[in-house]
């Protein structure tokens, strides 16, 4: 049974050039045509990077690093604690160039987000703090901001940073039924390498890794209200086949409501989940080898 094309559209942003991928910025912009014109295209979103260097992308691009078809789409991202400033003058420089689609940006939340002064239909993902009180604060003021036509998703950060620590399944949990709960769409970063959770070698030593797939299936069930430790034991499921069976399984509603809930991820390194979740039978074409970045 082949799988929804909804399901995989645009799920993987690529983030090539943030850690732990650090891909070299003129690098990433030749992969990252090369993602766009492969088979596997559709599933893969616009290249994250960061506002800092907007005037190095464009370098790039005076260099011929660009070899897709019209504009390079782009989300620029201030990591929390950014001068806004910064933002602004990335998003100000990129924006006036042709070559470029901003498609969204990325900030830390702020009670203060609104008074930016950044482009007023520009996407945005805030990344909501950790701490349950805060995190609730910041997903509440999505909402209201979604309520009102804004189009604000929350952020959520899935692996671990030296100043953030991996959050476990009981914390993922948490955060996906208060955002589900508030009907809050949302996206995700760090940490989602794979398609289903396990512990995987990073950096010489072995780490806890979320999988994609899982957070699929969890964001499926606390929209239907699921608890916390329901979604949690979801969230630590590591039977890629069965979740790939409980996937295979949904109507099409369900698809589109997961993915209207969970509407993308930030990932180093695209191929990797999207030839995981080929080998699971989860693809809607052809998809690569996991780890196989296509030549630029």
């Amino acid at each position: 049974m082949p799988t929804p094309p909804e399901l995989l559209r645009a799920l993987v942003d690529d983030a090539a050039v943030f850690p732990p991928g650090n891909s070299p910025l003129p690098e990433a912009v030749s992969s990252h045509a090369a993602h766009r014109a492969a088979p596997y295209g559709g599933c893969v979103g616009p290249l994250l990077v960061p506002a800092s260097s907007a005037p190095a992308l464009l370098d790039a691009l005076d260099a011929g690093r660009w070899t897709g078809r019209g504009p390079l789409d782009l989300g620029v991202v201030a990591r929390p604690g950014t001068d806004p400033a910064v933002l602004r003058e990335g998003l100000a420089v990129l924006g006036a160039d042709p070559r470029v689609d901003v498609r969204g940006a990325e900030l830390g939340w702020t009670d203060r987000w609104r008074r930016l002064d950044l482009p007023g239909d520009l996407p945005l993902a805030l990344e909501v703090p950790r701490e349950p009180e805060a995190r609730d604060m910041a997903l509440a003021d999505v909402r209201a901001a979604v309520a009102e036509g804004d189009a604000v998703v929350a952020k959520f950060r899935t692996g671990p940073t030296p100043t953030w620590p991996w959050p476990d399944e009981h914390e993922l949990a948490g955060f996906l039924v208060a955002a589900t709960s508030a009907r809050v769409p949302f996206k995700l970063t760090g940490g989602l390498h794979h398609a289903v959770r396990g512990t995987y070698a990073a950096g010489g030593s072995d780490e806890e890794n979320h999988g994609v797939l899982d957070v699929l299936v969890a964001t499926a069930a606390a929209l239907e209200g699921a608890p916390v430790a329901e979604v949690a034991a979801l969230l630590d499921v590591r039977d890629g086949l069965a979740l790939a069976d409980l996937v295979l399984a949904w109507p099409d509603s369900t698809t589109r409501r997961v993915r209207a809930a969970f509407t993308a991820y930030g990932c180093c390194t695209v191929t990797d989940p999207l030839g995981e979740l080929a080998t699971l039978g989860l693809a809607a074409t052809d998809h690569p080898t996991p780890g196989e970045d296509p030549a630029p």
